[in-house]
Order: structure tokens, then C-alpha cells, then sequence
């Protein structure tokens, strides 16, 4: 029977508040936009974030897609990291759907792209080559054990980019993880961008659902977007009101699941054959290395424990969130010391 679920804070389960307020929703119809409950999310999320308009989505993948393609064109190029989710982990879809160009960017171990890469990659004017539209960057950065983008990173990648016209988009999945780790407001860390997006659906804890943000023109054509990927909701208030609750409630309770994580990599660390920093983990995904090619046979191992992570080849995570307690984090430190003196 598995006790700790740690394969992605995607696996939580909405509160008993989100519960309650979702049996209670007004609803409408939001193809028409006359959905009281989503509109409230939405104007939350604008201005919480300091942007002029929000809009609920089905999930992060989808408002990334719907915010990519609101800013390029078919045959237009976007820049992003190399090890970002949306060049890894989205099957591709802005290339796929829209068209659309993925120029990776080297990316340094705290997930920030610099200055002068960004500027190098920037196409110069000519037929040959797809012109440059768009830098897209994520924060926190999955890829490199959910490190934090600082308020100072983001605006000089963004500044960089609007030295040669593009505009730029945050995929900021945990952005919130990103503002409480790092003591700022989240508004701050989207002011240089023109759209962002953010996941209700991960450490927020609803059940579906993400919101981007940005200047009203724009977000209408993300919405147009929506709307093409067949995503245009109706009484979708009943999941929007979980989305309402989880900004009111479950932003600064984040810090428990960076502070899980962090007892969960130090204990790790002591593992051995585990390899893993912890001074590096701020938020809540662990990512360590274990033996090349034991990866899967550690997973299936750690279920049998009660301890359910993705299996891997040499990197594994694991990810904290609301539902895990100091205890759980006891239980799978446990556990995985069986694991690994098995596999040693």
C-alpha cells in the first residue's frame, strides 16, 4: 500500500474549503463569459500578479501553447532553455500546432538563461532564418531542482530581450513556490514579462486547471487560442471557486512543503549512493543521482516500501506538497535506505 506519494505535487487533493466551495459555485457560461466564479479567478489572478487581465485554463501545457502562439506566428522563431519544460515536456506542441520555431538556450544550474545568449541568438534579418519572436523562461525551474528565478534574474533576461524586440513569457507552473522561497511578491517576479502563467493544479492543490496573465489584448488572443485547442469551458466555475480558495489560503503554507524538502535532500544526502547537494534545493522538488541504469529498479523497490516516485535511469525527483507531513518525509528517508542497501 503506498503512504507517500512524491511522484509531483500534480497528485494532491483539493481542500475541504476548495471541496466546499466548489458544491457552492455560481456558475454561468464562460464561452460567454458570463461565469461569475471564473471571472472573480480571473480578476484575482490579474491583480494579484499586477497585469491587466487573467484567464482560466485547463492546465499549464495549455496556457503555455495558448500564450506561445498569441505572441508568434507560424514559421516564427521562439528562444528558450534548454532544459525548460516547455522544450522538454510538452510534446512539442508549439512546433506541432503552431508552427512555431523551439531555439534552445544553454541553461546554468540555478534554471537562468544570460544576457549575452539571449542576445546571440536573436536572428538577424534575413530569409534564411525564422525571425526571433519571443524568449520564454520558467520559474521555479523543474529541471534544475525548482530553483527560484530572483526578481534580478528575471529583469535581466527580459531586458535582454527587449534590447532586440521580442517579447517574453513566464512559465511560472510554481511561481508561487518561487515567491514564498524566495520572500517577494509574485507580482514582482512577473512585472518584466508580457504574459505568465501559473498552475492552481500543483502546490495550490485544485483539482484542474492553470491562469495566465497579462495585458488585456493579449490575453484575448490566448483566448482565441483556448478556444481553437477546444478548450472553451462552460459552468466551469465549479473547479474555478477551488482556484479562488487555494490564492486566499494556500500560498504561504508552501513554505512547509520547501521546508519538507529540504529534511528529505539532507537526509538523502546521507544515503549512500545517492549523489545530491542539498544546500541546493529551495522549493519542493528534489532531484538526486542515483547509480547508472538503478533507477527504475529503485522505484519499483520504494513502492513496495509505500514510497511512489517516477522511476528514471540516473535522476531521480521527488516532490513534496500540501497532504505530506515531517513524518512522511521520516517514512520515506526509511524507506529509501532499505532501497538503496538492496541495490548496493
Amino acid at each position: 500500500m503506498i503512504r507517500v506519494d512524491l511522484r509531483s505535487d500534480t497528485v494532491t487533493h483539493p481542500s475541504p474549503e476548495m471541496r466546499k466551495a466548489m458544491y457552492e459555485a455560481e456558475v454561468g457560461d464562460d464561452v460567454y463569459g458570463d461565469d461569475p466564479t471564473t471571472n472573480r479567478l480571473q480578476e484575482k489572478a490579474a491583480e494579484l500578479l499586477g497585469k491587466e487581465a487573467g484567464l482560466f485554463v485547463t492546465s499549464g501545457t495549455q496556457g503555455n501553447l495558448s500564450s506561445v502562439l498569441a505572441h508568434a506566428q507560424r514559421g516564427d522563431e521562439i528562444l528558450l532553455g534548454d532544459s525548460c519544460h516547455i522544450f522538454n515536456s510538452e510534446a512539442g506542441g508549439v512546433s506541432v500546432l503552431g508552427g512555431v520555431v523551439m531555439y534552445p538556450i544553454k541553461t546554468d544550474r540555478h534554471g537562468v538563461l544570460s544576457q549575452q545568449a539571449i542576445e546571440a541568438a536573436v536572428k538577424p534579418r534575413d530569409y534564411h532564418k525564422p525571425p526571433t519572436k519571443l524568449l520564454c523562461i520558467e520559474n521555479t525551474h523543474n529541471g534544475t531542482s525548482g530553483q527560484p528565478i530572483s526578481v534580478s534574474d528575471t529583469k535581466k533576461m527580459a531586458a535582454a530581450a527587449r534590447s532586440k524586440g521580442l517579447k517574453v513569457h513566464l512559465d511560472g507552473a510554481r511561481l508561487f513556490n518561487a515567491a514564498v522561497a524566495l520572500g517577494v511578491p509574485a507580482r514582482d517576479l512577473v512585472e518584466p514579462v508580457d504574459t505568465a502563467t501559473f498552475c492552481l493544479s500543483k502546490g495550490l492543490s485544485c483539482p484542474i486547471g492553470s491562469v495566465v496573465v497579462g495585458e488585456r489584448d493579449v490575453i484575448d488572443q490566448v483566448n482565441r487560442w483556448r478556444k481553437m485547442l477546444g478548450a472553451g469551458m462552460r459552468q466551469v466555475g465549479i473547479v474555478a471557486a477551488a482556484g479562488i480558495v487555494a490564492l486566499d489560503s494556500m500560498i504561504d503554507r508552501l513554505a512547509e512543503d520547501h521546508d519538507n524538502a529540504k529534511k528529505l535532500a539532507f537526509g538523502l544526502a546521507e544515503i549512500e549512493g545517492i549523489e545530491l547537494d542539498p544546500s541546493v534545493i529551495k522549493t519542493n522538488i528534489v532531484r538526486f543521482g542515483v547509480p547508472d541504469g538503478s533507477g527504475g529498479k529503485i522505484a519499483g523497490l520504494l513502492a513496495g516500501e509505500g514510497v511512489k516516485i517516477n522511476p528514471g535511469d540516473s535522476d531521480l525527483r521527488m516532490v513534496t506538497h500540501y497532504g505530506l507531513d515531517s513524518e512522511d518525509m521520516d517514512f520515506t528517508l526509511i524507506a529509501m535506505r532499505k532501497v538503496m542497501a538492496q541495490i548496493a
